[in-house]
């Protein structure tokens, strides 16, 4: 009889700790862990200079025309700098650039308990900036999917930032 009661609370913990490890090692952004680049879980922001020199770069003037496209720094000195080319490997390779996709992202993260790691709050913030750039560029219906995104993207933001 012990044996049996032994039997069953082993199978009932190796059923929640494998349900609990599913959970907690589901990435909100799956392709930070397999870079094409060779760096793996990469992040932009690492000092206040490089926080400095992304608002730097967004003044500037920045080209995310779609999925497909490539990101661009229109103004040539800035885009010479070897951070801005981690920051294209980011916005290119990381970052969700499909609609899709980024609904994907944002019903993760109405799904997500606690604090979001920096390299995934990062990574929330780059979004939002790219569904901004979206938003102001399209017409029409697709403009208000955009909207619904960027407000969704915010909603995620502030929620992390005001959780207690």
């Amino acid at each position: 009889m012990l044996h049996r009661k032994v039997l069953v609370f082993a199978i009932l913990l190796q059923t929640v700790c494998t349900w609990a490890a599913q959970h907690r090692n589901k990435a909100l952004y799956p392709a930070a862990l397999r870079m094409k680049r060779g760096v793996v879980n990469p992040t932009f922001q690492n000092s206040i200079e490089d926080v400095n020199l992304l608002f730097e770069i967004l003044l500037a003037g920045v080209q995310m025309e779609d999925e497909h496209s490539a990101f661009s720094v229109r103004d040539e000195e800035l885009a010479s700098l070897r951070r801005t080319h981690t920051l294209a490997a980011i916005c290119e390779d990381v970052l969700p650039r499909k609609l899709t996709d980024i609904r994907r992202l944002t019903s993760d993260l109405s799904r997500h308990h606690g604090p979001l790691q920096r390299g995934d709050f990062e990574r929330t913030v780059l979004t939002m900036v790219y569904t901004a750039y979206r938003q102001a560029h399209t017409r029409g219906h697709q403009r208000d999917v955009w909207a619904e995104s960027f407000l969704n993207l915010y909603r995620a933001i502030k929620q992390d930032l005001t959780a207690q």
